[in-house]
């Protein structure tokens, strides 16, 4: 693979994983930010760029990493001036930008690629493989959690207008995972509380996906107070067997079959050992290079969005609310 000079832009804490992992693949960095731009490169090795208008003449690959409410028009230069892009979830704050900027990437024959680190996870990744390569037969019902503390520690988190919230930034993981795994939607539902505890905000939101097959998929999140640690799940059901698994129990996806073999259990493969981050910017180093599509495509950061605009829109109104993203596909392509 030829070496890359990677331009980074942002230096906040998600940096950190992705300037980890440009390293380890022998990218060269640059790096801008409003703050923190010295002490990310120096830390990694990189040099810092003047702004962003430098970095974009400099860099062959841009990896978006800033706050979600600037990523439309950071994306939008990066690919004004020619280059790939890497974006961080979400691809933009609403749906219609999001599509905007596959078009645009589409138009100019560039590579965009959202940042839905979580199909790379290896238990997301051996689910997904097991489902596909029918293991559990159709799925039929699929669960996923996601919970942990309240992002205090930047206040546009808690900005609905400029985060989407709890949806948008933290649930539009799993969203795109049922998607991935269970197929086109057709509606979305979704309900939500907010309360406080001890003088730290908590909120829960609980999404519903009609898949096109029919399945359902129940997405749950969770933002809680300080002392809550990190905690996904996932429960998928089909009508030959369950795949579980839970990142406070088991390192494992357990798969239970009908009938029970022997012994009771099976476990997909599921290596471990390497950052989720570095197989995802592998691949997506690889796709630019020439080589295969990666595993998520610019179309489905956009879906992604949609789902859960969606998700907020059924919020405000109380109801469930139609999206058929096999037609969304039709029309951002």
């Amino acid at each position: 693979m030829p070496e890359l000079t990677v331009g980074l832009v942002g230096a906040g804490g998600i940096s950190h994983a992705h300037a980890a992992a440009w390293r380890a693949l022998g990218a060269k960095l640059l790096v801008t930010s409003l703050d923190g731009a010295e002490r990310l490169a120096a830390q990694y090795g990189g040099t810092v760029a003047a702004s962003l208008d430098d970095l974009l003449g400099r860099a062959d690959l841009v990896d978006v990493v800033t706050p979600t409410p600037t990523h439309r028009d950071i994306v939008r230069q990066a690919l004004d001036a020619g280059r790939a892009v890497v974006c961080e979830k979400p691809l933009a704050r609403t749906g219609a930008d999001a599509a905007g900027l596959v078009r645009q990437a589409a138009a100019a024959g560039l590579p965009l690629y959202p940042g839905h680190v979580v199909r790379y996870f290896p238990e997301y990744a051996a689910m997904r493989a097991a489902v596909a390569a029918g293991r559990i037969g159709r799925p039929a019902v699929l669960r996923f959690s996601r919970g942990g503390m309240f992002p205090s520690w930047a206040p546009w988190f808690s900005d609905v207008a400029e985060s989407g919230g709890l949806l948008m930034d933290q649930m539009i993981h799993d969203l795109d995972i049922a998607r991935w795994v269970a197929g086109e939607v057709v509606e979305v539902f979704a309900r939500a509380h907010t309360a406080e505890r001890d003088g730290h905000p908590l909120q829960v939101a609980h999404v519903t996906l009609t898949h096109a097959s029919g399945a359902l998929s129940h997405v749950q999140g969770l933002w809680g107070p300080p002392h809550l640690g990190f905690r996904t799940s996932f429960h998928v059901a089909g009508d030959d067997g369950v795949l579980r698994y839970d990142s406070a129990v088991t390192p494992a996806v357990r798969l239970d079959l009908a009938p029970v073999p022997a012994g009771g259990e099976d476990h997909p493969e599921a290596p471990t050992g390497e950052s989720p981050y570095l197989t995802e910017l592998r691949e997506f180093a690889g796709a630019v290079a020439g080589g295969p599509a990666p595993r998520v495509s610019a179309a489905d950061g956009a879906v992604a969005v949609w789902l859960a605009t969606a998700a907020l829109d059924s919020l405000r109104s109380g109801t469930p609310v139609r999206l058929d993203t096999a037609e969304l596909l039709e029309e951002i392509a």
